[in-house]
């Protein structure tokens, strides 16, 4: 569990820093994302992406909760919200989305066979309790 819990941890410092090697390291040769608007994204473009998805300008803040994490054998379930407050033409607004993070066991390691995002409507909102971890223009806070 705690592995699985610093592999969720590190898959989200990748995003806010950009960290395209380091993420190339989490992802399964046939990973597969699949965005909130039900696109499938292949491993090759899904890392593209990755390495300017983030730009700290624009999310001035970012964080992770929620966090729940489900192992089946070889097959692990991490499930947590993203909470940010993103900046566009000096206008704030602040969502939250779900992502599913599906990891498979081989040869002892863990690798993310795919990821997929869900739109948070308000009123299933988690709470600031259940915060892991917050980013302000994408420095981690204590």
């Amino acid at each position: 569990m705690n592995e699985l819990k610093a592999l969720n941890a590190r898959f989200i410092h990748n995003f806010v820093t950009n960290d395209v090697k380091s993420h190339d390291a989490l992802l399964h040769p046939r990973f597969i994302s699949m965005t909130s608007r039900g696109a499938r994204v292949s491993r090759a473009d899904y890392l593209k992406r990755w390495a300017t998805g983030f730009d700290p300008e624009v999310y001035v803040y970012w964080d992770y909760r929620d966090e729940l994490i489900t192992v089946f054998g070889d097959v692990a379930l991490v499930r947590a919200t993203n909470k940010a407050t993103i900046r566009r033409d000096g206008v704030e607004s602040t969502n939250m989305s779900t992502y599913t993070d599906t990891y498979l066991r081989e040869k002892g390691e863990w690798k993310c066979i795919q990821a997929q995002i869900t739109a948070v409507a308000p009123e299933h909102y988690p709470g600031d309790e259940t915060i892991v971890r917050a980013y302000i223009k994408g420095q981690p806070q204590p």
